[in-house]
């Protein structure tokens, strides 16, 4: 009780800070204005500060695009060495050409950024895809140097080729046999696709095509339109559709209402949500006009615009299953515990993620269980994706419920990777989790974007489907009551929410994010500093990996993205463990261990850079199963006593440090 007699005293607090503000500010002529910059330099100084952003940002996608063109490689070569392997096992007798053929035919259908294929063996080749004359002479050109090497025994890998207007290149590993191998040329795409995605997901092009949505750029809060010619326009902007409003009535409309309403307002659309709440598209009126109606004639709980979220890109439950990677020794002082280091292809040398923060240790403690789920709410799943097999529940589409949740963006199957890539099967990445299993929700469309109907209704669906933990990679900078109702509904019903903050270095409150039910996610890089476009701000609560981080991409490919959309992931997927290894633990009592196993970084105690800090596996899932209860190095002090207060109430603590944080600038005036 103590704690909600702070927190009404503070309020009281705020309530008197806001009125004397404007007596204690200091008047005009007690200031230094000698030392104030004047507006030129304010604006060179902003510009060459949004100059260096822009520079940071492109060198993150550049870095992005890189890493994805390895990862292919890699992955490419090793799957074309397990067919060489499995081919040279089958028996005695060599294979034939029609069974080798078959062969190729079914790596091409799984793969399809594969072209062709040739089975060499001496001077004879069996091929299969796209015949070679239709390429460049200097595919053709690597393609017989490949050829010369598998045939001599040994690995050929070209430099990048031109392949449909794209990157490609080709490959060649040998057999079993002298004289015996394979030879690929690979498409290369998911390079360019990277650079297009991570162009709309860092920001850097005006972002949605306000063409296509029929949509308007607003300032946050107000409905002043804003006109978002360049990238950096879309820190300070909110995308909303031009002829629609979302209103939740205090009742349900009869049918008669609802027909009535059609004709007065010239409605092409009425869709009803659940509890009194609609969506209205009209043929002739705009957003500003539809409110100024509810508002007028049917004194609504709230009328507000219809906004845009985008993206910020079976086994037994609960036993441990053989390990066939690595055991890594720990260092002195860890003499029982070692750091469980999978084998999966991709792991050792692009995942620095995973070991940055002591999975690799955690997994010691829980592995996850089969019965746990994160929904995924976003652009959907590659639902067929190799290392993704066993680790999918029934999802749903909310863009289009006549089909399935397919993810034709890439963002969603990344970040479902993120979790849930299957671990220590010798094939791509590995997930933070062996067990927790992912609902697709498709809410957001073929362009990474969504409306607050969609993204809310898919929270409330997963919530309503055995959701334990909801992910949303996505935001905007304006609260949608719609959205906040949908979040409560499913920290009501014990969800816990986790959401990106966004990917414009700014300090403004992204939204669902900076809602006190959601955990707030930013973004740290290898180098434990803030990204450089990670947003940051006193509604941050934790920070975790967000760099170049390779996971599963669709046409069974991998792909390294940056962004806050893939720090949450990890957020997620750590508090599947957490619930793994504690059944027992709420919502916010997941949220609060969050906080408290934190590794502090930055200023001591929380900040507006990192929050609580760095998410730490080890010291997270300890604490959940009651090993080792106290916070993590650095933060204890901090920490709230919770045997003399009683269990943490955590949105309460939210409001509270949001308090402080605002009475604190007030005063600071």
């Amino acid at each position: 009780m103590r704690r909600r007699y702070a927190f009404f005293g503070l309020l009281f607090t705020v309530a008197v800070a806001i009125f004397a503000v404007p007596i204690i500010v200091p008047q005009p002529g007690g200031r230094d204005h000698a030392s104030s910059p004047s507006p030129s330099q304010q604006e060179s100084r902003y510009s060459a500060a949004a100059k260096e952003e822009h520079a940071e940002k492109l060198e993150t996608i550049k870095q992005d695009m890189a890493k994805t063109g390895m990862l292919c490689r890699i992955e490419c070569s090793s799957d074309m060495r397990k067919l060489a392997a499995a081919a040279s096992k089958s028996g005695a007798a060599p294979l034939s050409e029609a069974r080798k053929k078959a062969l190729m035919k079914d790596m091409l259908a799984a793969n399809p950024h594969f072209e062709t294929m040739a089975w060499t063996s001496g001077t004879s080749d069996a091929a299969v895809g796209e015949k070679l004359e239709r390429f460049d002479p200097t595919v053709r050109s690597a393609w017989q140097e490949g050829l010369s090497a598998a045939r001599q025994g040994r690995s050929y890998e070209s430099a990048s080729l031109p392949v449909r207007g794209d990157g490609g290149y080709v490959l060649a590993v040998p057999g079993g046999t002298g004289g015996d191998g394979l030879v690929a040329l690979i498409h290369n795409d998911a390079v360019d696709e990277v650079e297009k995605h991570q162009r709309r997901n860092m920001r850097l092009v005006p972002y949605p095509d306000n063409s296509r949505f029929r949509t308007q750029a607003t300032e946050p809060g107000k409905l002043k339109d804003k006109h978002v010619s360049s990238g950096d326009a879309n820190g300070n902007a909110s995308h909303y559709a031009v002829d629609e409003v979302v209103v939740k009535l205090r009742r349900q409309l009869t049918p008669r209402e609802l027909l009535q309403l059609r004709k007065t307002l010239n409605l092409s659309v009425a869709r009803e949500h659940r509890r009194q709440t609609y969506v209205f598209r009209s043929k002739t009126l705009g957003t500003a006009q539809l409110i100024a109606y509810f508002k007028k004639n049917w004194n609504p709980i709230f009328a507000e615009p219809h906004y845009l979220y985008m993206t910020n890109d079976g086994k037994p439950a609960g036993r441990m299953a053989p390990l066939a990677g690595r055991v890594k020794p720990l260092a002195a002082g860890n003499p029982l515990q070692t750091d469980i280091v999978p084998n999966d292809t991709l792991y050792g040398q692009y995942q620095w993620n995973l070991p940055e923060i002591a999975t690799e240790r955690g997994w010691n403690v829980t592995r996850g269980k089969q019965d746990i789920i994160v929904a995924v709410v976003d652009t959907g799943v590659q639902l067929d994706h190799p290392d993704l097999k066993g680790r999918l529940v029934k999802g749903t589409n909310i863009v289009d419920p006549s089909a399935q949740p397919e993810d034709d963006v890439g963002h969603g199957t990344h970040v479902a990777g993120v979790i849930a890539a299957e671990v220590n099967n010798n094939e791509g990445v590995a997930g933070m989790t062996w067990y927790t299993k992912v609902m697709p929700v498709k809410a957001l469309d073929n362009s990474g974007a969504g409306t607050t109907y969609s993204v809310a209704e898919g929270i409330i669906w997963a919530a309503d489907h055995g959701a334990h933990i909801i992910n949303l990679s996505l935001g905007n900078y304006a609260q949608a009551q719609f959205l906040h109702d949908a979040i409560k509904y499913a920290h009501d019903k014990g969800v816990l929410v986790v959401a990106a903050s966004g990917n414009d270095n700014t300090d403004r409150p992204g939204y669902p994010a900076a809602y006190p039910e959601v955990v707030a996610v930013g973004a740290t890089g290898s180098d434990e500093l803030r990204a450089p476009y990670s947003n940051y701000g006193d509604y941050i609560d934790v920070v975790a990996p967000g760099t170049s981080i390779a996971s599963t991409y669709p046409g069974s490919r991998y792909a390294a993205l940056s962004g806050t959309s893939m720090a949450t992931p990890h957020v997620a997927a750590l508090a599947s463990l957490m619930l793994a290894a504690n059944g027992s633990l709420t919502n916010d009592q997941l949220a609060d261990l969050l906080d408290k196993t934190a590794r502090d970084l930055g200023a001591a105690g929380k900040d507006t850079e990192f929050g609580y800090g760095q998410i730490d596996v080890h010291a997270a899932v300890e604490a959940a199963a009651g090993k080792n209860a106290a916070p993590a190095a650095s933060k204890q002090a901090a920490q709230t006593d919770v045997q003399n207060t009683g269990q943490p109430d955590v949105v309460e603590q939210r409001l509270l440090d949001r308090l402080q944080t605002l009475l604190s600038d007030l005063l600071g005036r």
